[in-house]
């Protein structure tokens, strides 16, 4: 097992085998351009310069648009030939959430077989086929940072890539390789670290995983996504302003595309967020306007300097938000270098208003020529060609979907230990355990957003049938004693337990919705009050309390970690709560660290624990409360948690 350590990025992209430049190494005054591992093919190329020689103007715009699986039908296919199709989040064969792998399958044969050019379809596969019934479901990208161990990473984006297949589709809208800069952002769990390092690491252990190099038959298309600094904007605003200098963006918000570029990626997807140069650290300075028109960002940087040959894709609808567009027509973003334009349900619309605009000479032939020959690139490289989606071995059998006991070691390596006074942790199997707290028997609070559905808030402990609550695993695990569960904790006599765990924290939410606006708390307790009060039913009872903590963010938690003996991060662990247990019961050592600062404050503040922080049982610490200001919520002055590192 490889694990990888800040010191030792570089030598970590090495022994993957990626080349970049010197310049990708050092701080850059200019773009480096990054070598793919993925090397162009001059028969390819004049094969795919005759299809687009040969094709209509109307066929090519057809090629450049992307449609929801709602929205049409095989005679659809047929009459427009369309380039691509995607499922979005809540969206499933005939709008069945419990499809089954076969139902995807005979979707996806049914539309490729009117397709004359093979049909791209995607998919948001973020942390296993998360929108597929029955599929493992691996921790979300956070704790995935916290396990630091790159060939993980590789082994879940294969896994990954597998049940994608499993259902027919070939194209994986996975990694995000997003630089997190704010914990407010409701799609911060989708980062991997604030570490730059770290996240160009993981996005070409990630890429390598999916894509492989395209001969073996589990094999999908990789995306890096969302280009570029989505996860530095003012406030942690979804899709708002990041005022970023061009320098932090080469050195800092565009590593993790050095490293999935470098391990071949094959499309990239433009961001809902705008960029301002702020020059030297100083906003305001030259706005470029949001990323799907940034002429600059899509065409000058990734694709010349940095030398991308694949192809752009823009986000869901992200054309509606250009100024002079509408959601179906936007000559600016085809013009800036958007190569397939993500159009869910106005694509009759899109179709002809762009066929008009390039007969109209305000986009040129050229540009659409391109978008269309690197289109054919990436199909052709997937060797989509000649092939339906059930000739590949994965498609329709539902063990392709399941990776659990790979699951489950990613959820051991992802936990972080913050506290253990008097050695709370671990426990002793045959012990009298009460378990305490909302997210206990919750597989949906553990899988969170981007599961099954979009935000993740409609979903019952049905809907994951190869799974295991925190709350059955620990039953499992105490074998020879007596699990008893109270959701609040005020209805049971602490007195009669050995030990107590208290299972809470964030529940489902993906990106706007789980935005925490400007001049929201970062304080847990702020949201979820219930979860404070469940622990003050239990704590300071004379029994050992464990929480583990669910949550896409790091946040402000002071209150709950006094409450508690034992601190556990367990972030959004996904199907495999035994992966927990593993490590509360001593089978495994704690080993991940804080891929994010820990905030000290519920403010703006310093951080309690760093980045790279993080207990285990072979290094123990021993951790003192806080004094906290009933007011303000904020440490009163010179208070800090004492740490004793051995």
């Amino acid at each position: 097992m490889s694990v990888l350590t800040s010191a030792a990025p570089f030598a970590l992209i090495a022994a993957l085998g990626l080349a970049f430049s010197a310049a990708a190494d050092t701080p850059a005054a200019s773009w480096p351009h990054v070598t793919s591992a993925i090397a162009p093919d001059a028969k390819m190329e004049a094969r795919i310069a005759r299809i687009v020689k040969g094709m209509t103007l109307r066929q090519k715009i057809a090629q450049m648009t992307q449609v929801e699986i709602k929205t049409v039908d095989p005679v659809d296919i047929k009459t427009y030939q369309f380039g691509a199709v995607l499922n979005g989040g809540g969206s499933w064969p005939n709008m069945d959430r419990h499809a089954s792998a076969r139902d995807w399958v005979r979707m996806a044969d049914a539309l490729n077989a009117q397709a004359k050019i093979p049909l791209l379809w995607g998919t948001d596969a973020v942390h296993g086929d998360s929108n597929v019934y029955g599929a493992t479901l691996f921790p979300h990208n956070i704790g995935l940072g916290a396990a630091h161990d790159p060939e993980l990473i590789t082994q879940i984006g294969q896994a990954t890539a597998r049940a994608v297949r499993a259902t027919g589709v070939n194209w994986a809208f996975a990694p995000t390789v997003a630089i997190v800069e704010d914990e407010r952002w409701g799609r911060a769990y989708e980062g991997f670290s604030s570490d730059p390092q770290l996240v160009r690491a993981y996005g070409a252990a990630y890429t390598q995983g999916l894509q492989g190099d395209f001969t073996k038959p589990g094999d999908v298309v990789a995306t890096a996504k969302h280009f570029m600094a989505d996860g530095a904007t003012d406030d942690g605003v979804n899709e708002g302003n990041a005022a970023v200098s061009e320098s932090d963006m080469a050195d800092i918000q565009a590593q993790g595309y050095y490293g999935a570029i470098g391990a071949g990626v094959q499309t990239v997807m433009a961001s809902y967020s705008g960029w301002t140069d702020a020059a030297n650290g100083k906003a305001p300075g030259k706005a470029y306007g949001k990323m799907t028109a940034d002429t600059y960002l899509l065409s000058d940087v990734l694709k010349d300097k940095i030398g991308f040959d694949g192809f752009v894709v823009s986000d869901w609808n992200a054309i509606a938000e250009i100024p002079g567009c509408t959601i179906d027509h936007c000559p600016p973003a085809i013009n800036a270098g958007i190569d397939m334009v993500m159009v869910p349900f106005d694509w009759k619309k899109f179709i002809d208003n762009t066929v008009a605009d390039v007969q109209a000479g305000t986009i040129a032939q050229s540009r659409i020529d391109d978008a269309v020959t690197r289109i054919l690139r990436v199909k052709m490289r997937a060797h989509l060609f000649g092939h339906r989606p059930s000739d590949n071995p994965y498609a329709g059998k539902a063990s392709a979907l399941l990776a659990r006991d790979l699951g489950r070691r990613a959820v051991a390596e992802s936990l972080v230990l913050l506290k253990n006074n008097g050695s709370a942790l671990p426990l002793k199997a045959g012990a009298k355990i009460l378990v305490v707290g909302k997210n206990a028997d919750s597989l949906a609070d553990q899988a969170g957003g981007w599961s099954i559905s979009w935000q993740g808030t409609s979903n019952t402990n049905a809907d994951f049938p190869n799974a295991d609550s925190l709350l059955t695993a620990i039953k499992a695990a105490d074998k020879g004693g007596s699990v008893t569960y109270s959701p609040t904790g005020t209805d049971v006599d602490v007195s009669q337990f050995d030990a107590v765990i208290a299972v809470i924290g964030e529940m489902p939410y993906a990106e706007t919705a789980g935005d925490l606006r400007p001049g929201t708390s970062l304080a847990h307790t702020s949201r979820y009050p219930e979860d404070l009060k469940a622990l003050q039913a239990v704590s300071g009872k004379g029994k050992p309390v464990i929480t583990v903590f669910e949550s896409g963010r790091t946040v402000y938690a002071n209150d709950l970690i006094d409450a508690s003996d034992a601190f556990v991060a367990a972030w959004l662990p996904g199907s495999e709560g035994k992966g927990v247990t593993d490590v509360l019961f001593g089978a495994k050592d704690f080993r991940g660290t804080l891929p994010f600062a820990w905030p000290g404050q519920p403010c703006e503040g310093a951080a309690l624990f760093p980045v790279g922080y993080g207990l285990s049982y072979a290094k123990p610490a021993a951790t003192a409360g806080l004094t906290v200001d009933t007011v303000t919520g904020c440490p009163i002055h010179g208070q800090a948690h004492a740490r004793s590192h051995s």
